[in-house]
């Protein structure tokens, strides 16, 4: 048996997937029944939770082989990083009663950071806790930036036809598809091949910059004159409160993209064959991003 917390998430989804594929048994955790039901329906098991029930994940991890960890993100959230210090009490403390041996942990490059990265610097504790566990086996996951957080540009680039965001526009950072850490997670969470607390970053398939994405994206739209522009942390910020996004909320993600322009949201390992993954950001932006730009164009 296989605990996947987070199951419905885009990393999730493909674990268990992958793991149902392989004929293995999965304990589905989540929120909600109805969206954990299409996993049901495959094989899984179905377990209703929230990650800061210590005593229910403590349940849902007894007799598992092995779980994927992961702190779900909740940009609705009034205080972030309080959120994520419950929930990684709570995932620590069900580990530790539930006796599980092999975990994968869902963390980010960047993890290393103690203070000065946001909800990176969750991790970080999070990491920690999980260390501390004397009988624990876990792999933790340092993915780079996802693909997928470039999503959110598809409703500016309709309204104001430009690509803007707080990083800098040539700064280049390892980027990767969430589908690649999936299938990754996956592959460790069946051959268990490591011992003690080991880190393994994955740096997608190479380094980009925000103009370089914005070029890509141009092209696939057929939007020449689209580009990427860099606003100031103050006007991404008061973009995000006019979101609802909660004003601690927001200055924590604020404090992560300082983190990135300045080096403290950096990457430890050299990139080789093992951390490298294969989907290419032109894959990504053909097949996610245009179909989510022309549905939010047809909606509008």
């Amino acid at each position: 048996m296989y605990t996947v917390l987070g199951a419905t998430g885009h990393i999730g989804s493909v674990i268990t997937k992958a793991l149902l594929d392989k004929g293995e048994k999965v304990r589905v955790v989540g929120r909600h029944t109805g969206r954990l039901q299409p996993f049901v329906e495959k094989g899984a098991e179905a377990f209703v939770a929230d990650v800061t029930d210590a005593q229910a994940l403590a349940n849902a991890f007894s007799d598992s082989r092995a779980a994927f960890l992961m702190i779900p993100p909740s940009p609705t959230s009034l205080d972030y990083r309080a959120d994520q210090e419950l929930a990684s009490d709570a995932i620590s403390a069900a580990v530790k009663s539930s006796g599980l041996q092999y975990s994968v942990n869902l963390s980010s490059i960047g993890a290393q950071a103690a203070n000065g990265a946001g909800p990176i610097s969750g991790l970080y504790n999070s990491e920690k806790k999980l260390n501390a566990l004397d009988k624990l086996n876990v792999l933790h996951l340092r993915p780079a930036y996802f693909f997928e957080n470039h999503l959110l540009a598809s409703g500016m680039i309709q309204m104001m036809g430009i690509y803007a965001g707080a990083l800098k526009p040539d700064l280049r950072i390892p980027m990767i598809s969430t589908t690649d850490i999936g299938v990754y997670a996956a592959e460790r969470l069946l051959k268990l091949d490591f011992n003690g607390k080991q880190t393994r970053e994955l740096l997608g398939e190479r380094d980009l910059n925000m103009s370089e994405v914005a070029t890509l994206i141009s092209r696939a739209l057929n939007k020449i004159d689209l580009r990427y522009v860099q606003f100031s942390y103050d006007q991404v910020e008061q973009v995000m409160l006019q979101m609802d996004t909660p004003a601690k909320t927001a200055a924590c993600f604020i404090e992560m993209l300082h983190g990135f322009n300045t080096g403290i949201c950096v990457g430890l390992e050299p990139r080789t064959a093992g951390n490298t993954t294969p989907t290419k950001i032109e894959s990504f932006i053909l097949e996610a991003f245009v179909p989510a730009y022309q549905a939010k164009a047809v909606s509008a």
